[in-house]
Order: structure tokens, then sequence, then C-alpha cells
């Protein structure tokens, strides 16, 4: 969250609010240590952790960067990602280098509103779904949007890149 903005007001909820998409914003307490961000957002706000998707950014075998969105209680499938991009191989990024691309923190990267604009694959599972809880730019806020909406507005493309 940007100095001096007022709470709930972040870079992701203002695209949304920017694009008259339909949302939801869901607080929840952020316990500084919690093992899983993702998880922990699931859990406090009573969501099924299949509807609450976290942010990844991979790295390329070129050095860009990709954005990765799963469902909290997966991994991301690095090769997959990989396919779904046309590269030979994806690593994870730096978290300071993702903090840097994206202008979030880890644990709270919204696939929304990011600094620039990255190649993005979402799950193809978010295609099953009526909502979809991704971070709102800052840990402790969720967006809930419709699927449709949260592919449209961060051009991304869908295909299986989650591993249970």
């Amino acid at each position: 969250m940007r100095r001096g903005s007022a709470p709930g007001v972040t870079p992701a909820v203002m695209a949304a609010k920017r694009a008259r998409i339909e949302f939801r914003l869901l607080e929840y307490r952020h316990e500084p240590g919690a093992a899983s961000y993702g998880l922990e957002a699931a859990d406090a706000l009573g969501l099924d952790p299949a509807s609450v998707f976290k942010t990844l950014l991979a790295e390329r075998d070129d050095g860009g960067l990709v954005v990765g969105l799963v469902p909290v209680a997966c991994t991301l499938d690095l090769k997959a990602l990989a396919a779904a991009i046309g590269a030979k191989r994806v690593a994870m990024a730096d978290p300071t280098a993702a903090e840097r691309a994206t202008g979030y923190v880890v644990g709270g990267i919204s696939p929304l509103g990011q600094k620039k604009r990255l190649p993005m694959v979402v799950d193809a599972s978010v295609l099953a779904l009526d909502t979809v809880h991704v971070s709102a730019g800052r840990r402790g806020l969720e967006i809930a949007l419709a699927p449709a909406d949260l592919v449209r507005l961060c051009d991304a493309t869908t295909a299986p890149i989650a591993r249970a």
C-alpha cells in the first residue's frame, strides 16, 4: 500500500474500480510468521482453499518474469508453467525481484495493479469457480471477483499449472 492512502486502497483495488467490475474486499487479521499466507487467508475468512489463489512469480530461462496463479493448497508446477508460456524451463523468482517487479510485498502480491505488466497464467481450475479470491495488494486483504474478470483484467491465459 502506498503511503498516505486509505486503508484497503491498493493499486489492486484501484485497478478493479477503474475496470468497473463487481468485487468484494475481505479483510482479516494477518498473523506475522504464518506458514502460508494463502492458507492463512482461506482459514481466517472461512473460504474453500480451492477458491483462494496465490500469486507466484517465476523467472523464465531468458531472465524475464512470469506470474502463475494456483490454489493455495497446491504448488506451482514449474514444468507446466514453462510449457504454458513456451519456455524451456522456469524457476521460482527471487522474492526481491518479485517485489520490485510487482510493487507489492511477498504475501501480499496481487495479480491486479502490478507495477509492471507481466505475462500471467492462471490455473485452469479457476474456470470451474463462481468466485475467485486473490490478494488485494497487502497481507490481510483479499479481493473476491469473477474468474472471467480476473483473467480479463490481468490479460492472462489459463492452463493446468497446479499440482496437488
